[in-house]
Order: structure tokens, then C-alpha cells, then sequence
């Protein structure tokens, strides 16, 4: 129980239980993702539970026992425990679903700048979360299979359905993951094509400016011999000569394909 780094587990010991949970981190400053623990002992008849930092969920639990409306033995705090730590995590989990619809809207109207970190920062907080629910799951699993003389019928009806809720928030938490990978690889087919047609743009006027170059550079050296240097008119026909040039690579571009 004053272990630095924790993780969900169920270990029963004799009448009692030592039983370490995760909550979302709803405090000030704080990242939901940066989930709290709580570790608790509990026996029929009595429960000690230690936390470093604060949880909504054992705030709501506390407002609902001085409201007359708690869970009146120890298998009803381990219920309603859970439970509320399970209500307060729904909200994060779907938050991430619903930053990955944003983000699919945002690809498909062709928008991708800054994408990347967005995406990427989803799907750590997704590992993140995944990395304490997944054996928060199988913690109630570990519970039910322990057969606590204490703990009645009715209670496993309540773990069953918090099971279920766990399991679909992992669930949901893959779905994120797999979807962000999928979204990132059209992001980077997305910028790679778009790259792709730029860099042909530029081989293509590099391709027809090619001549330019070759012309200019050959009537452009300073030695005697080049053809039309007296003449006033050899600059017009050498620049006729040229939209000649350009308007059959144009012909040529074009038959061939080429754009």
C-alpha cells in the first residue's frame, strides 16, 4: 500500500483483501491521462484506503455516504468505489473518440496541417489510459473468480456490469489507436502525393527550361564566331526560336502524357 508505483491488482489475504485501483486525474493542472491511485485494504469490517493525490470519484462516494445514500457494508464500498471511478473515466475515454471524429472530418475535407501532433497525441494518451485500464479489467475478473465469503450475490451482479463497462472502454481505446494509425498513414500518403505532384511540377518546367539554359549558355560565351552577333535582329529571332522550342516540348509533353 506505500509502494511508489502501483498498478490495479486484487490480492486476497485471509478475511480481507488488499485491492489497488486507477481513477482519471480530474485535479487542477492535471492530464486525465495521468490516472491516481488508490490502494485499499478491506475486511468485513473495516477499510483503509491511502491515496497521494485527490480522486473525484472517492469525493463523490464520500458526498453520497454523508448524504444517507452509500453503500452500507464493505462489498457495497467496493461496488460503488469502482463504479464511480468507472463513470468519471467515460468522459476522457470519449473525449478521444470523439477527437478522432475531428480529425477524420478534418482529413477528408483535405485539411492535414498539424495533424501529425494531433494524432500522435491521441494515441499516446490512449496507450497511456490502456496501460491502467487493461488490468484494472482483469482485476474483476481476479474478484469474482476469488469467491469472497463476504461479498453477496447481488454485489457480483453490480462487478459484472462494471466488467462490462471497463471492457468497453478498452475496447473503445483500441478503436482509437487502430483509427489513428489508419488516419496517420492517409496523412502521409496525403502529404507524400502532394509532394509527389509538386516535385513533378518542377521536373517539368525544369524539363522545358532545359533548352533556355542550353541556348543561352552556348550563344553567351564571349568568343568570336557566334552566329548573329552583328545583327540587330538576332535577339528577336533568337527569342522566336525559343517559343518555338517551348511550344514543341509543350506538343511533345502533351502527346506524350506527361501533364
Amino acid at each position: 500500500m506505500l509502494a511508489d508505483e502501483t498498478r490495479p491488482r486484487i490480492l486476497p489475504v485471509g478475511e480481507g483483501v488488499l485491492l489497488i485501483l486507477r481513477g482519471v486525474s480530474l485535479n487542477e493542472n492535471a492530464s486525465p491521462e495521468d490516472m491516481v491511485s488508490i490502494r485499499l485494504w478491506i475486511d468485513p469490517h473495516r477499510i483503509i484506503s491511502l491515496q497521494r493525490r485527490k480522486l473525484k470519484a472517492v469525493g463523490d462516494l464520500a458526498a453520497n455516504i454523508e448524504a444517507g445514500q452509500g453503500p452500507v457494508d464493505s462489498a457495497g464500498f467496493i461496488t460503488a468505489l469502482i463504479g464511480l471511478l468507472f463513470v468519471r473515466m467515460a468522459p476522457a475515454v470519449t473525449s478521444l473518440g470523439e477527437e478522432m471524429d475531428d480529425i477524420e472530418e478534418d482529413v477528408l475535407d483535405g485539411s492535414t496541417n498539424a495533424l501529425r501532433e494531433q494524432i500522435v497525441s491521441i494515441r499516446k494518451k490512449a496507450i497511456i489510459f490502456k496501460r491502467y485500464m487493461a488490468p484494472q479489467r482483469d482485476l474483476i475478473i481476479n474478484f469474482l473468480k476469488a469467491k469472497i465469503a463476504w461479498f453477496a450475490d447481488h454485489n457480483h451482479h453490480h462487478m459484472i456490469e462494471a466488467h462490462d463497462n471497463i471492457t468497453r472502454f478498452v475496447e473503445e481505446l483500441d478503436s482509437v489507436r487502430e483509427r489513428s494509425q489508419v488516419i496517420s498513414d492517409e496523412v502521409t500518403n496525403i502529404l507524400t502525393e502532394r509532394l509527389n505532384k509538386n516535385m513533378y511540377a518542377l521536373s517539368v518546367v525544369a524539363a522545358i527550361f532545359l533548352p533556355f539554359g542550353f541556348l543561352t549558355g552556348l550563344l553567351g560565351i564571349n568568343i568570336g564566331g557566334i552566329p548573329g552577333a552583328e545583327n540587330p535582329q538576332a535577339f528577336l529571332v533568337f527569342c522566336v526560336m525559343l517559343s518555338l522550342v517551348v511550344g514543341l516540348q509543350v506538343l511533345i509533353f502533351r502527346k506524350m502524357r506527361w501533364f
